[in-house]
């Protein structure tokens, strides 16, 4: 009875949790778009979605780079994940990492990069220019879908280059008994098997490219989408239209739970199995065959950690203002710690503070969701989903309307972005604590409570040590995630609680981009940290980073 009612009292302390902190504020940005700037309910903000071109075209923008930016880390992900899990590369160690390092690296600082190799004076379109070739400029549709491809390709990568290890190997050999060519095989065996995977790794990056704000904020030069409409029309100085935000808001929300279930519903729906008996080996391969196959994995690595390669670099130029003079200094570094130790100081505690909150509630949840499996407990696993697809635009704008007013005001504190960022992040310590004591039988816990454990004695002295991996796994992950956040935390900052991540992108606007490439080699730094230690509590796994 002890044990059934600590758990109990989990399950209530959870589901207040997401009722507080999820529930409510996604609530209120669902009734606010029903009620007009005068507070009356109206139709007319869906009725102007619908009607208005502007949101036409915003939401059709939004499909374009979701589903192409899908397309092309699809690509590029199951490209290289089927070269290096069949294939002898050499270095191939140094290429996931090389992958790591593009999906941990801010999505705004690539694309800024990228505006300096390929802008309007950027440096290959300039050195192409002298010798007589002319290429347009990354700016537009063009430009988004390039760095999203190359942005978001390791979701895809991580997860496929897994599931291509564990295919029977017995199974492709069959085939190639029965007379099948290596692109029958291919199509036939080894990507129903897959498939699971492909459509995960596709789905968060279609997710991530719908959600991402400051790359077509950077890049779109008109070509808006959903993201920055809402951001917009609750950031105009004049004409500040919060009920339209929101709107929009719910559409996002919409966009991507119909995702999710069309993903769930296509893995479903042809259910193919093997084993994890007599993995495929990796052949070495010989002649022209060999280096193209290198050559295609060094050049999808290397141009998708190229971004944050540039931002190293141009950290330590020599500058005048904003302006790169010849010659390297530590003159950005220099105006970091005597003008932006506070910005730095910020991102740091909120991210521990955030992260800490998150083992205490992720662990309790995790392993209540691993141990119970009720009708309640299905459910709040469920409800986990949520902020994890949410956009982050969505979740700051839903704070800004429930917290603004009423009995619990947030609005302009360190609070109210330290918890926007733990109910967004606090799915990845649920899920590695659940998938960790999944591994572990109930007996010792069991016996620990026959032997006069309380249920709490048990978990904290028993359960806690044999899954702290896990736990620490996905803190570490959180804080990488959590020193990143940009969408939210730029609707929720106010001048004393700026962080890295909203400072570099106003750096950007101003055009001071060492600055900004400083502040970014810093955030890539403490996240190279932290998924490093991630590694050596995952057995140096980079796949079990999803």
């Amino acid at each position: 009875m002890a044990r059934l009612s600590f758990w109990n009292g989990v399950l209530a302390f959870a589901w207040v949790l997401l009722f507080v902190l999820l529930l409510v504020p996604v609530g209120s940005v669902l009734l606010s778009s029903f009620f007009d700037g005068a507070g009356q309910p109206t139709l007319a903000n869906y009725a102007a979605f619908l009607t208005e071109t502007r949101f036409h075209r915003a939401f059709l923008n939004t499909l374009i780079v979701g589903f192409g930016g899908m397309i092309g880390a699809l690509l590029l992900g199951a490209a290289m994940a089927f070269c290096l899990s069949r294939f002898h590369i050499r270095g191939g160690r140094f290429v996931s990492l090389l992958a790591i390092l593009a999906l941990v690296s801010p999505p705004f600082i690539g694309a800024y990069s990228w505006i300096i190799l390929f802008g309007a004076g950027g440096l290959v379109r300039t050195g192409l220019r002298e010798v007589g070739i002319m290429i347009p400029t990354l700016y537009g549709v063009s430009g988004i879908l390039a760095v999203f491809s190359l942005k978001f390709y390791p979701y895809v990568y991580l997860l496929t280059s897994g599931a291509l290890a564990n295919v029977n190997r017995s199974l492709e050999e069959a085939a190639e008994g029965l007379g099948l060519t290596p692109w029958q095989r291919t199509l036939k065996v080894s990507f129903p098997l897959v498939l699971p995977a492909l459509s995960a790794g596709s789905l968060l990056a279609l997710i991530h490219a719908i959600a991402d704000f400051g790359t077509p904020r950077l890049l779109g030069r008109g070509f808006n989408v959903l993201a920055t409409e809402a951001f917009t029309l609750y950031s105009a100085e004049i004409g500040s239209n919060l009920s339209m935000a929101t709107t929009i808001s719910v559409v996002l929300v919409a966009l991507s739970m119909i995702f999710v279930l069309a993903q769930r519903y296509m893995s479903r729906r042809n259910v193919y199995h093997g084993n994890m008996i007599n993995k495929p080996d990796r052949r070495q391969l010989s002649g022209w065959r060999n280096v193209a196959v290198h050559a295609l994995v060094y050049v999808i690595a290397l141009l998708g950690a190229l971004p944050a390669i540039i931002a190293v670099i141009y950290s330590f130029r020599r500058t005048s203002g904003p302006v790169f003079q010849s010659g390297f200094a530590l003159q950005s570094y220099e105006r970091i710690v005597y003008g932006l130790g506070d910005v730095v100081w910020n991102s740091l505690s909120f991210s521990a503070i955030a992260v800490v909150l998150i083992v205490l509630a992720g662990t309790l949840i995790g392993c209540l969701v691993a141990r119970r499996t009720t009708l309640g407990t299905s459910a709040l696993d469920g409800a986990m989903m949520i902020p994890y697809v949410m956009p982050g635009i969505v979740i700051g704008i839903a704070y800004i309307a429930a917290f603004n007013t009423g009995p619990l005001v947030l609005t302009g504190t360190a609070a109210i972005i330290i918890l926007s960022i733990f109910v967004r992040r606090l799915p990845y310590t649920v899920r590695t604590t659940a998938t960790a004591l999944r591994q572990i039988g109930p007996s010792l816990e069991e016996a620990a409570v026959s032997l006069g454990y309380s249920p709490f004695q048990a978990f904290r002295r028993i359960t806690v040590p044999l899954i702290a991996p896990g736990i620490v796994a996905g803190a570490m992950l959180s804080f990488v995630t959590a020193i990143n956040e940009l969408s939210s935390s730029l609707v929720l900052y106010v001048g004393r609680t700026m962080t890295m991540p909203v400072r570099i992108y106003l750096l950007i606007l101003d055009g001071d981009f060492g600055t900004a490439a400083a502040l970014s080699t810093i955030l890539l730094v403490v996240s190279g940290t932290a998924v490093y230690a991630a590694f050596v509590f995952l057995g140096r796994d980079e796949r079990a980073l999803l």
